[in-house]
């Protein structure tokens, strides 16, 4: 085989493969109902900074006074470190307001294509640098 037609086949073949890659991760709407907006606030439990998503994890205190952990799908962690967010931007017990769509599954508590504001009134895991 040439030279040529083995470096084109393996250009080719790495080409292929980072399109599956691509095409692989979800749209926002397969998992979470756009139209089926919340909003509450809560205090902060756990933050899970993991590949591919980050997850915060919001406890919100019904009227009746049971409890519900919200867990918030946020962006991933290598694009909100670049933007100068840290795993300890957002203290475990602070006060948030979140505002976000809601899973499409039933009786699931995944809030995603959310926006998270602390108690200072800064937007967090927004892309925006912190201030």
């Amino acid at each position: 085989m040439s030279r040529g037609l083995m470096i084109a086949l393996i250009l080719g073949t790495g080409i292929a493969f980072s399109a599956t890659a691509a095409v692989a991760h979800h749209s926002i709407s397969a998992e979470f109902d756009t139209d089926k907006r919340i909003e509450f606030t809560g205090k902060v439990i756990k933050i899970d900074w993991l590949n591919p998503h980050t997850y915060t994890h919001v406890e919100v205190e019904q009227e009746d006074g049971t409890t519900i952990v919200y867990r918030v799908e946020g962006g991933p962690p290598n694009a909100l470190f670049r933007s100068g967010w840290r795993e300890n931007s957002l203290p475990i017990g602070e006060t948030v307001t979140v505002s976000g769509a809601m899973a499409r599954n039933p009786g699931s508590t995944n809030i995603g294509s959310a926006s998270i504001i602390n108690s200072a009134g800064q937007r967090v895991w927004s892309g925006q640098a912190p201030n």
